[in-house]
């Protein structure tokens, strides 16, 4: 399914693959490679609250700042919070930037290989093949439980949203 006018770049309108998941339903399984190439999926991390940021590139400046961000604020989030940064940048590239920035409490996955985290999540962006950024609240029992789509790709995701959500799960 294709869907127009949700995001944009630089004010020009893109079309992402995928159904809109909304909260409240059930997660979407998915695959995606971590930075030695190993297949993950949602499964992986069962029995954790999952906070799963798609975005276009960790080489960009907004996704650079929105993945600094989460890292630090990581350290003030319970145990059973994962956090999760998902784009279609290499493995390696993930590797790479995680380790110049000192990236040591989020996760980072490649969705480069099957687009499959993209089309099932909605973020697949036809005419770039990158990811739109957005920000999936996952609870422990794979329900969805905050959303957002954000709609110009270039700015940042409401951080305090997303994290008054987890708060509002982990209390």
């Amino acid at each position: 399914m294709e869907r127009t006018n949700v995001v944009t770049l630089k004010g020009n309108p893109l079309t992402l693959i995928g159904d809109e998941v909304k909260a409240g339903q059930k997660a979407p399984d998915f695959k995606a490679l971590t930075h030695d190439l190993a297949e993950k999926t949602l499964g992986d991390f069962k029995g954790k609250i999952k906070l799963i940021a798609s975005v276009p590139s960790l080489d960009t400046p907004v996704c650079d700042l929105q993945i600094k961000r989460f890292n630090d604020e990581a350290s003030s989030i319970s145990k059973d919070v994962v956090i999760i940064f998902i784009s279609m940048d290499l493995p390696f590239a993930q590797k790479r930037f995680c380790q110049e920035f000192n990236i040591n409490k989020i996760k980072t996955l490649s969705d480069h290989r099957d687009a499959d985290f993209g089309v099932k999540y909605g973020v697949l962006i036809k005419e770039l093949r990158l990811l739109a950024r957005a920000i999936f609240l996952i609870d422990k029992d794979d329900t969805v439980r905050y959303v957002e789509y954000v709609k110009e790709i270039g700015v940042p995701p409401n951080y305090e949203a997303a994290l008054q959500a987890i708060k509002s799960i982990v209390s």
